[in-house]
Formats: structure tokens, C-alpha cells, sequence
């Protein structure tokens, strides 16, 4: 059985071709990218130990064996983050005994206050599931005839995911759903994560899973929304960790001045309530 780390190597293993890392071509061969021989050899491992963490048999690799990798992968940081935190819960799946939970939904006063500060301007506060947990009027008002923020517990991975709504609302939709199923792997919990995957699978269906196996750590660039009345929307996020409740506040800052008279044009209209 293998592990988010040996996935991750074996997915980036695949996707290099040998001559982009100076590697002279060895022939038609059966499966695509680097062979295991050459990773191993560019990061000073045996090709035994290398299949070992790639199979799930080795869960601990050291420190140096993980930089080393990632330098014979050729990552960039963000994929060198991914990298040392999949070898981190891992490496801790052995001994995890918790039942599959779901995460905390409370939001710490001094945050909410936080959040109050920046109306009526867009922000939310969420934790890497997707759940929406706190909002300004100005998210409603953004987010407002989508559906995302039907029911009593929104969640925008659920959204992205199951709600055909998504795919008109996110001009984007390939790179979002890439942003929502890679945060599944940052938490709150490895816990967390495994009891949402497990109720979102069966409904989310295979594209689900399969952009949650891909490991690509999204750019995040800026995001296009198509709003059902106030047209093509460009904003630029700030997301502004709170690491000891593993939530995130996120801002949304109009990327441009067409998106800014819109949005006000929106804003203008009769008020949703505020904090949520």
C-alpha cells in the first residue's frame, strides 16, 4: 500500500523527461518520465530504498534523504514544502490511533474582530477543507445567488466539487478545484482530512480523486469569477494564517479597476446581514 509521499515522488518521477535534467535518452521504455535508477543515483540513494519509499515500505526517510530528493526532483519551493510535510504525516501514520473526525468549526473572538475590521471589504475565515466559517457582508454580497453559501454549513470544496453552479461561478474551475483538493492534504488534521475525503469521494466522484492523487501545487494566481449579475470579476487573495486554530483569513482585493466599479455597483445594492 503506498503513502502520500511515495505518490507524490512517483507522480513527479513520471512527469520529468530525462534530458530536462541533461540525461541521455535510454530508449523506448514501458512507463513515462525519469526511471528509478536515475532518480536514485541524482539524489545518492540505492534504487532499493528509493522503491521502499516510493511502495509505502519505508514511511520514515531522514531529513537529508528528503532534501536530497527534492533536489534530484529538481522542485521548486512550494513543491518542496508539499514534499517535507507529506514525509511529516507520514512519517506519523504509523503511530496516528485518532478516529477520523471533523474539524473544529469555532472562531476565536480576536479573529472575528479581525474579520469585522475589513468590512465592509471581502474576506472570510476558512480552514484548509473548504469550510466557510465566519464571512463579511461583502463575501455575501460576492458570493451572493452561486449557492455556496446555502445551508447552515458551507463548505467550498463541496461546492467546487458537487454543485454545477461552480463550474459557471469559477471562470477558472480547473485551477480552483486543483487549490481546493491540494489544501485537503494541509489540514487541519490528517484526521480532518481523511473523514472529509471520505464523505466528499463518493458524491465528488473520480475527478475528485484524482486531483487529490496528482499532488501539483497550485499557483493561486489571480482569481476570475463570472458573478450571475455583475459579470467577469479579476481579485487577488492575501491569506493571513492563524496556525494555532489552523484556519486561514483571506482577503480579496479587486485586481483591477473594472472589477472594483463593479464590485461597488454590486455593494450598492440592499445590504445581507454582516458577520456571519
Amino acid at each position: 500500500m503506498g503513502t502520500p509521499l511515495g505518490d507524490f515522488i512517483r507522480t513527479k518521477r513520471d512527469s520529468i523527461q530525462p534530458e530536462t535534467l541533461g540525461l541521455p535518452e535510454r530508449g523506448r521504455r514501458r512507463s513515462p518520465g525519469l526511471r528509478r535508477l536515475d532518480l536514485a543515483a541524482r539524489a545518492g540513494i540505492s534504487v532499493e530504498y528509493l522503491t521502499r519509499i516510493e511502495q509505502g515500505r519505508d514511511r520514515n526517510p531522514s531529513i537529508p534523504v528528503v532534501n536530497a530528493l527534492a533536489d534530484a526532483l529538481s522542485l521548486d519551493p512550494a513543491e518542496r514544502g508539499h514534499l517535507r510535510y507529506l514525509a511529516k504525516i507520514t512519517g506519523g501514520e504509523c503511530t496516528a490511533h485518532a478516529r477520523p473526525a471533523p474539524p473544529r468549526r469555532d472562531v476565536r473572538p480576536p479573529l472575528l474582530q479581525t474579520l469585522r475590521l475589513l468590512e465592509p471589504g471581502i474576506a472570510l475565515v476558512t480552514n484548509r477543507l473548504g469550510d466557510i466559517l465566519a464571512r463579511t457582508s461583502g463575501y455575501e454580497t460576492l458570493t451572493g445567488g452561486t449557492g455556496l453559501l446555502d445551508g447552515d454549513t458551507p463548505n467550498l470544496t463541496r461546492y467546487v466539487f458537487t454543485d454545477p453552479r461552480a463550474r459557471a461561478f469559477f471562470a477558472d474551475w480547473d485551477e480552483v478545484a486543483d487549490e481546493q483538493a491540494f489544501d485537503l492534504w494541509l489540514g487541519p488534521s490528517v484526521e480532518n482530512a481523511e473523514w472529509f475525503s471520505a464523505e466528499l469521494a463518493p458524491v465528488a466522484g473520480p475527478d475528485f480523486t484524482r486531483r487529490m492523487n496528482r499532488h501539483v501545487v497550485p499557483p493561486r494566481g489571480t482569481l476570475r469569477l463570472q458573478h450571475p449579475t455583475g459579470g467577469e470579476l479579476r481579485f487577488r487573495r492575501e491569506t493571513l494564517e492563524a496556525p494555532a486554530d489552523a484556519q486561514q483569513l483571506v482577503v480579496f482585493l479587486p485586481a483591477d479597476e473594472q472589477t472594483a466599479t463593479a464590485f461597488e455597483r454590486l455593494r450598492d445594492r440592499p445590504r445581507l446581514r454582516a458577520i456571519s
